[in-house]
């Protein structure tokens, strides 16, 4: 089977649309060589997390033309290559087609993560919502298949882009082999020591903006000790959480860290006591997974798609605004002994392993290439 992958965020992002497409391509790599996986890219490589296998082809734009204008060789022209290449399934790894796609031969599959621009559109220029609306409406209608990465999400595809369910299926994410592994105490301290970390601390993963409410723990954490590390690139919203920190005499509580590699990245997740992650709304929730694969507690919100990716062991907060129920979850997961319900969460996520993932994804595409 020839697949071919939109693969500019395999090449271009370091966050959750990128890890989602390299492990996707990665896993299905490893499990079904014997398929051939085509990357189309529309311009150089800036990151180079992927391992290119002897079974994956990139793809660039060939004409000067193209190579000038790789957003319209993405949107549109990219079709005369899929079906030079053969193509047989097109897959758009985040919520994007070729325009047109559905008037050649090859078979299209879509993944849509979110609707965050439709649930918050506050967040969002009125613009871009648009654009992304567009593109995820043209999308869905033209998609040989849909699938969505959370129940939460296919609900929000029923709502927004007027599909029945059975038009939708849902598959999981997984994360990446790297905080599945187990690492030596040696290694966790020389993480420690280069990144000045204290010996026990409550970790926050993700990009610091209004979303993600990393706020609320800072605000939960005042009059405490408990030490704080916020991990994620930083927005405008982050300086909100710098003002507070400032007025309430927080520095030596509270760290900021980002650009480390994912390796580092897992060691300060594995040394953790536990991830906090109050999130208004999210697709899936991608660090949550990486939590339970380290063997941390989660607190999370009991809102939303949280469940789904957190299982029916972790700690849930009725209101992620209320910084006081925050801190009575994060004071009960410190003091106590969460030997259990780790273990019991650990098993719970062993359904997002690779080989699970990538054999729902070859009988999709199976069924998706065999379909009238």
């Amino acid at each position: 089977m020839k697949i071919g992958y939109d693969a500019k965020r395999i090449f271009h992002n370091t966050t959750g649309l990128g890890n989602y497409s390299r492990d996707l391509v990665r896993i299905m790599a490893h499990y079904y060589p014997d398929n051939q996986y085509y990357l189309y890219n529309p311009k150089n490589p800036k990151v180079k997390r992927l391992k290119i296998q002897p079974n994956m082809l990139v793809k660039q734009p060939e004409s000067f033309f193209f190579k000038a204008f790789p957003s319209l060789w993405r949107s549109k022209f990219i079709l005369k290559d899929l079906q030079r290449d053969n193509i047989e399934i097109f897959h758009g790894l985040s919520a994007e087609l070729p325009a047109g796609i559905e008037k050649t031969p090859v078979k299209a599959v879509v993944t849509i993560h979110d609707l965050i621009f439709q649930r918050f559109p506050e967040l969002y220029k009125p613009i871009d919502r648009k654009i992304y609306y567009k593109k995820f409406l043209s999308a869905v209608q033209n998609a040989t298949q849909v699938v969505a990465i959370s129940e939460q999400t296919k609900n929000d595809i029923i709502q927004f882009g007027n599909l029945a369910p059975e038009q939708i299926k849902v598959i999981y994410q997984g994360c990446h082999q790297v905080f599945k592994e187990s690492y030596s105490s040696d290694e966790k301290q020389e993480v420690k020591q280069k990144y000045n970390l204290p010996d026990e601390y409550i970790l926050n993963v993700g990009t610091l903006e209004p979303r993600k409410n990393a706020l609320s723990i800072v605000q939960a954490i005042k009059d405490t000790n408990y030490p704080l590390v916020l991990v994620g690139r930083k927005t405008p919203y982050a300086r909100h959480i710098e003002k507070y920190i400032l007025e309430n005499h927080m520095q030596e509580q509270v760290i900021f860290l980002e650009g480390m590699s994912l390796k580092e990245l897992a060691l300060i997740y594995q040394s953790a006591r536990m991830l906090v992650y109050p999130s208004f709304f999210e697709g899936f929730g991608i660090p949550i997974i990486e939590a339970l694969y380290s063997k941390i507690p989660v607190i999370t919100n009991k809102n939303g798609v949280f469940p789904e990716a957190a299982g029916p062991y972790s700690y849930y907060i009725n209101d992620v605004n209320n910084p006081a129920e925050i801190r009575k979850k994060i004071d009960e997961v410190w003091t106590n002994n969460n030997d259990e319900n780790i273990r019991k969460s650990y098993e719970f996520v062993q359904r997002f392993n690779d080989d699970k993932i990538a054999s729902q994804w070859m009988n999709l595409y199976q069924n998706v290439l065999y379909r009238k």
